[in-house]
């Protein structure tokens, strides 16, 4: 059986902008472009061009190398000739491989958003193609609202692909503009319309607001589509797009498409996945989804300790394929629902050598589940796992040890006359026989408390001057007036490695410093720190 090739043209920079709370730069649309390009993506579609400032910048020059970089763009407005028409103009004139043009294949929307007739709709569409294959670009059409368009009026749904294919469009894509069509709806549609035009040249842009969006693209891949559309993590409007890091997954990792389906991600895009996913969070500041197929923190987490054992004798009774293939780890997890197969396993991860058997063991998991009782969660707290392995195996230095500490936060008029609230922490830290007090002020008490108790630590100073804070996060474990408070900190220091510790107390700063602490005693550990 011969392979086929399955095309993916990426929305991010354009659909995903729509996701509520993003906002790209020019900086972070080039960023993004380049990990597109690296990662295989056939089509990187970069904005719309003369729709705002931002876009027309980013099309002043090509952005990509390999992948088709791709302008976006309505066809032409009822009423004018595509010469005299601003927006095509805009398209043409952009530094573009490709064209998308967006089409109305909804007779009801025509009606009621174009405010124009079904055939001067499809006047547009031939028009608007033809201009940009005379500039000898490739053409794209997304027939918008395709699939309620066919549900309501096939016959003129169809009459939309009909014109853009038999105008010199390489590719019409089925929309799915509203989100609510099911995978059977899809197979049968794109099956109906591939009898018109062929699947080689029919494509799927579907929403994910019946959370079948990768589905629907895979449906339509089935049913003969061979062009997909979607966006990084599935950013988008509402609900979002198809996630192209899942579906990339899918068709490269799955039998039944891996065996039929060639795509221009390779095997080593395919390792890049999860850091390109991550990255792609980290440019624009968001938090990446632990539970996100593939290339999340928890996608190949285990929890449980009946199936850790399993995990441990044979990874396939519990993983559906190797996580380093797509560039994530395996991670056994340490928690009260957690046996001794848990805690044995993140001990070896962590680089304890103990046996199973070894009764040290059992004295460790007792130890985790009375923290855990008390509010700790050492799943998403590797360093603070780490620190109290060693310190039930007696191996961690009395490196410090803090006497006091305090907090004050003032709220008062600086010298301008503006309110202002400051914070300032005070801690006395024993080093040996040596006493040293630290002062400092921060932004908010945490900040203050970091930087007193990080300013002076005598001889091991040198060990901390790398660390820097990069998160920091709160939970409450139990509500009500006596709420005990999680805290969550994340240090990185100057060689790259990311470490997370927690501290829990009925009061936060106490919390805090619990998980300051934490880290402190890490980085002497992990930096061979005696006393």
């Amino acid at each position: 059986m011969s392979r086929e090739r399955v095309y993916l043209f990426d929305t991010t920079l354009r659909d995903g902008a729509q996701t509520t709370g993003v906002d790209f730069s020019l900086e972070d649309k080039k960023a993004i472009a380049t990990l597109l390009d690296r990662l295989g993506i056939d089509y990187v579609e970069g904005g719309y061009p003369g729709a705002n400032p931002l876009d027309t910048a980013f099309f002043a020059e090509k952005r990509t190398t390999s992948a088709k970089f791709t302008a976006f763009g309505m066809t032409k407005r009822a009423g004018r000739s595509v010469s005299n028409d601003p927006g095509v103009a805009a398209l043409l004139e952009a530094q573009a491989d490709a064209i998308c043009f967006v089409a109305k294949a909804w007779d009801y929307h025509v009606r009621v958003a174009l405010e124009t007739t079904p055939e001067e709709n499809l006047t547009g569409i031939q028009d608007s193609v033809e201009a940009a294959r005379a500039k000898g670009r490739e053409v794209l059409v997304d027939c918008e609202h395709f699939f309620d368009g066919y549900k309501a009026n096939p016959a003129y749904a169809l009459s939309c692909v009909k014109t853009a294919y038999e105008a010199g469009a390489r590719w019409i894509v089925l929309c799915d503009t509203n989100g609510g069509t099911l995978p059977h709806e899809v197979t049968e549609i794109v099956t109906a319309v591939t009898k018109t035009v062929p699947g080689s040249h029919i494509g799927i842009h579907a929403h994910d607001d019946c959370g079948c969006a990768v589905a629907n693209s895979l449906a339509a891949v089935e049913a003969g589509a061979r062009h997909i559309q979607g966006t990084l993590n599935g950013l988008g409007e509402r609900c979002g797009n198809a996630n192209l890091i899942t579906l990339i997954g899918a068709l490269k990792l799955k039998d039944n498409y891996a065996a039929r389906f060639d795509l221009g991600v390779t095997d080593e895009g395919l390792s890049q996945l999860t850091h390109v996913s991550r990255q792609v969070d980290e440019i624009l500041n968001r938090q990446p989804n632990r539970h996100a197929p593939f290339v999340g923190a928890s996608a190949f987490a285990t929890k449980a300790g009946i199936h850790a054992s399993a995990v441990l004798k044979d990874p396939r009774t519990y993983e559906h394929v190797e996580p380093e293939i797509v560039g994530n780890a395996r991670k056994v997890l340490v928690s009260d629902q957690g046996g001794q197969s848990n805690v044995l396993a993140e001990m070896k991860r962590c680089g304890f050598e103990l046996e199973k058997g070894d009764p040290r063991i059992a004295r460790v998991l007792d130890e985790v589940k009375r923290k855990e009782a008390e509010g700790f969660a050492f799943e998403g707290a590797d360093a603070s796992f780490y620190v109290l392995v060693k310190r039930m195996l007696g191996e961690v230095p009395a490196f410090f040890d803090v006497e006091r500490f305090s907090v004050n936060v003032e709220r008062r008029f600086n010298a301008v006359g503006e309110l202002v609230t400051a914070s300032e922490a005070i801690v006395k830290v024993r080093v040996g026989d040596e006493v040293l007090i630290s002062a400092a002020e921060g932004n908010g008490p945490v900040n203050a408390l970091d930087v007193a108790l990080r300013k002076d630590l005598g001889k091991y100073q040198n060990l901390i001057q790398d660390l820097e804070l990069v998160d920091y996060k709160v939970r409450i474990y139990q509500g009500g007036s006596d709420a005990v408070t999680r805290v969550l900190i994340e240090f990185m220091d100057a060689s790259g490695e990311h470490w997370t510790t927690i501290g829990v107390s009925a009061n936060i700063i106490d919390a805090s410093f619990q998980a300051l602490t934490d880290s402190m005693v890490y980085k002497l550990l992990k930096g061979g720190a005696s006393l």
